[in-house]
């Protein structure tokens, strides 16, 4: 069973239809308890990075956070989600993160070219940089949907894929048990869903 965590940030509905089309069970919930009975944990969110890691503190899923990544479990953080796994954050100041992957969170303005959109949003290709186990059964080049301004630089050896718009941008990081997409998963079709099934195919 998979335990979604709920701190008023994310889009959680969606991800909980696209677990059961895999055939996961789910549980949205803002009950410690209840994530450290899950066999695995999704940490999803949108919006800005400041609001949301406040949010984590004040419903105090950020010890959640912790207390799943201390007991062995997989722990997948999605778009604003996967930012929060970082030391810190640039947007609008600095800003601590939880500090489960080496890296900070940095805009794009100003390191994409001119001319391109931002928002980054829409669908682009994934290359894989490592093995990883979230990846396992995604092809190379297969189209991921993206809505971020900004990504994750300096991740080391966690880093598990990129995505070309103007520079390589960091798609997804694997540490052990701590995962990340910077796309959503639940958004991606087909190719969301088989990372979603590697995900949950990971056992604490």
């Amino acid at each position: 069973m998979t335990a979604i965590i709920d701190y008023g940030v994310g889009n959680l509905f969606s991800l909980k239809c696209s677990l059961a089309a895999i055939g996961e069970q789910s549980l949205v919930t803002g009950e410690k308890e209840e994530i450290l009975r899950a066999d695995r944990v999704i940490l999803p969110g949108v919006g800005a990075f400041a609001d949301a890691y406040k949010k984590l503190c004040d419903t105090g899923m950020d010890a959640a956070v912790y207390a799943a990544a201390d007991a062995g479990k997989p722990l997948l953080g999605i778009c604003l989600g996967m930012q929060l796994l970082f030391e810190r954050s640039y947007e609008y100041g600095e800003h601590r993160g939880l500090g489960l992957l080496k890296g900070e969170v940095v805009g794009m303005t100003g390191r994409v070219p001119a001319g391109l959109d931002i928002p980054q949003i829409g669908w682009n290709a994934l290359r894989k940089t490592k093995d990883s186990r979230i990846l396992a059964n995604t092809p190379e080049g297969a189209h991921v949907y993206f809505v971020h301004s900004y990504y994750a630089e300096g991740c080391g050896d966690s880093l598990a894929a990129t995505t070309e718009y103007g520079l390589e941008l960091t798609a997804a990081v694997e540490r052990d048990k701590v995962c990340g997409c910077q796309f959503h998963p639940e958004k991606s079709g087909r190719a969301g869903l088989d990372i979603l099934r590697a995900f949950c195919a990971m056992e604490g």
